[in-house]
């Protein structure tokens, strides 16, 4: 603990993750929506996953997921930051970014999506609809939440 003393606590130890938000020509940012267990619903979120491959940059994690669950490749990803999703019971650090100049994986590098992926629906939100989503309770995944925040301020930036 700080100042050297100790403290008993029990945590999840979390290998990391990533989040990717696709962003079209038309400045519109494609939501999944996925059935997550542990919620017992449908969420609305965006290309995301565990940094579980030994030695794979984070970037290519991102790329990965968004070719997985989505079957897009982008030109450009730009990180939007890395954060602690819950840092009183674990040490989850997401790394966020933003993906542009998107075109379609091809048909037969395709990734065989099963489980609760097989089911991913894929929606392209206008990004102030999206936010208002967050505001009104429609969108309820936190991690998404701070993605829609993190690319809008990016956005605002440019």
């Amino acid at each position: 603990m700080p100042g050297g003393g100790t403290a008993r606590r029990e945590y999840f130890d979390h290998c990391g993750a990533v989040v990717c938000v696709p962003l079209d020509e038309e400045g519109r940012v494609g939501l999944i929506r996925q059935y997550r267990v542990p919620a017992k619903e449908l969420l609305w979120e965006f290309p995301a996953g565990l940094r579980d491959v030994a030695g794979e940059h984070p970037a290519d994690a991102a790329r990965r997921e968004l070719a997985e669950e989505v079957d897009l490749q982008a030109d450009e990803l730009v990180e939007l930051g890395e954060f602690y999703t819950t840092p009183g019971i674990s040490n989850e650090r997401i790394l966020y970014y933003l993906a542009t100049g998107l075109s379609p994986v091809p048909e037969a590098d395709r990734h065989e999506r099963t489980d609760e992926e097989a089911a991913i629906e894929l929606v392209w939100w206008d990004l102030d609809k999206a936010l208002a989503a967050v505001a009104d309770g429609e969108i309820r995944n936190g991690v998404c939440a701070l993605a829609l925040n993190l690319t809008r301020l990016h956005l605002e930036r440019r």
